[in-house]
């Protein structure tokens, strides 16, 4: 069934790719099941008003861990300088970005393009030709983010 009020995007990694640039105090880490309900905690804050499609961090963890597409080494994990979670970037095998999420107070300082660009590279290292995703119409900063970073609409088809 084909989603009318979200488009698949993608980006060809084809060429050179700019390279991520994290914002001060900003690390990088993958995916650790103990990371599971402050992710779990982030997705509900950045998709405020669709709560109901997420169950509780256990069963969401369960279900999203035991998926045939989960590689824990494809989740990434951006932590501030006090170690918190700052922003996510889960991806599934298929080199398909499920959920990228930015915590609100780390916004507009560039780290959702810096994750968005880690991304590209991790697929590119693994020889992947391009990176899909699906974002909702409704998300004009998620839209503007991706159309900037090189994404175009391909056909859910497709």
């Amino acid at each position: 069934m084909i989603d009318r009020r979200a488009w698949r995007l993608r980006k060809l990694l084809d060429g050179d790719q700019p390279a991520p640039r994290w914002p001060a105090s900003v690390s990088i880490r993958t995916l650790n099941s103990p990371d599971a309900k402050a992710v779990h905690a982030l997705l509900i804050r950045a998709y405020e008003g669709d709560e109901d499609i997420f169950p509780s961090a256990e069963d969401w963890w369960a279900r999203f861990s035991g998926d045939p597409e989960f590689d824990g080494n494809l989740c990434f994990l951006a932590l501030d300088a006090d170690g918190k979670l700052a922003g996510v970037a889960l991806c599934w095998t298929s080199a398909f970005l499920k959920d990228l999420a930015v915590r609100q107070d780390m916004r507009r300082q560039g780290l959702g393009e810096a994750l968005l660009r880690h991304v590209f590279a991790a697929f590119r290292a693994r020889g992947a030709t391009h990176v899909d995703l699906k974002v909702e119409l409704d998300n004009d900063a998620g839209l503007r983010l991706y159309l900037r970073c090189g994404m175009v609409r391909v056909p859910w088809e497709g």
